[in-house]
């Protein structure tokens, strides 16, 4: 099939390559090259420089909706259109009489937005995945034509849980491809009353406490890494916290937030191990060799950063 693949994150990298690979990508659409790093230089998106790596024709609009993109897409007669993590939102003149599929990593309806991996993450859902969707107006709303799940493992992260989720994308676009070209394509509606949202992460969130239970502490830290991360104060320190794990065995009574023996924290209900941190303008570290060379001692308090 003619394909146009319209992505910017690596997020769509798995799929864009089964997409090369079984079918004729005859334009790839991603976002201009922004400034990114410490020196400020010029960076081509992850899918654009895929594309480029493999000498497809690439466009990189400040505005997909331009009448001479639009002319561009609709004049290459393609006959889908697949989309994953863009970045613009496609208007209905783009659209017209194209079919147009989106990946988007969640169970539609939850986790409609810019951020379902870490929303679904940070609630403590234990099963999430990928929904393979028509486009429509209003976001993440469209008919849902396949979805593959996976169980959330509690030592990972939410770039983790990104990265595993990437891979079930190929299966299921190609999938729906397949049956498109069959004519055999058929989606049920989103149920509405079900619909719930994933807000971009703000900055502001990039912190936890610990009054909630062991498991949704968890879910919270593991939820904002790597961004925007999740720092507290720690003797005076501000300290990023990279990777906890629940406690199952006994511990004593505590406030929570309460570093206890053994790199445990006490929280509302149980308590979590520390793992994995990173001392600010530090590299990450096992929280066992932070808190030796700090000489950190049981008693000292976690702190939430207001």
């Amino acid at each position: 099939m003619r394909v146009i693949y319209m992505g910017s994150g690596a997020f769509g990298l798995p799929t864009a390559r089964a997409l090369a690979a079984e079918h004729d990508v005859v334009l790839v659409v991603s976002q201009p090259d922004r400034a990114a790093g410490r020196g400020r230089q010029l960076r081509a998106t992850p899918i654009a420089g895929w594309a480029l790596e493999h000498d497809l024709p690439l466009e990189r609009p400040e505005d997909v909706n331009d009448p001479d993109i639009i002319g561009r897409i609709h004049d290459l007669e393609p006959d889908a259109l697949v989309v994953i993590a863009f970045g613009q939102k496609l208007g209905v003149d783009l659209l017209a009489g194209l079919p147009a599929f989106n990946l988007h990593a969640s169970l539609l309806p939850a986790y409609r937005g810019a951020a379902p991996i870490n929303r679904a993450m940070m609630d403590g859902c234990e099963t999430t995945g990928v929904s393979v969707i028509g486009l429509a107006q209003r976001m993440d709303a469209g008919v849902v034509f396949a979805t593959a799940e996976l169980e959330v493992d509690p030592r990972e992260t939410a770039g983790e849980l990104h990265d595993r989720l990437a891979e079930l994308g190929p299966k299921a676009i190609l999938d729906v491809l397949a049956r498109l070209e069959a004519g055999s394509l058929e989606g049920r509606d989103q149920d509405e009353a079900l619909a719930t949202r994933a807000p971009k992460l703000a900055r502001a969130e990039a912190t936890t406490g610990f009054l909630e239970p062991a498991p949704l502490v968890r879910a919270h830290v593991h939820g904002l890494t790597p961004w925007p991360g999740c720092d507290v104060m720690l003797d005076g320190k501000r300290l990023r916290l990279l990777r906890v794990l629940e406690h199952h065995g006994e511990v004593e009574e505590a406030e929570p937030g309460t570093l206890l023996d053994g790199g445990l924290v006490a929280c509302g209900t149980g308590a979590l191990r520390i793992l994995e941190v990173q001392p600010s303008g530090g590299k990450p570290m096992d929280f066992d060799a932070w808190q030796r060379g700090r000489q950190i001692a049981a008693g000292a308090r976690l702190e939430r950063i207001e």
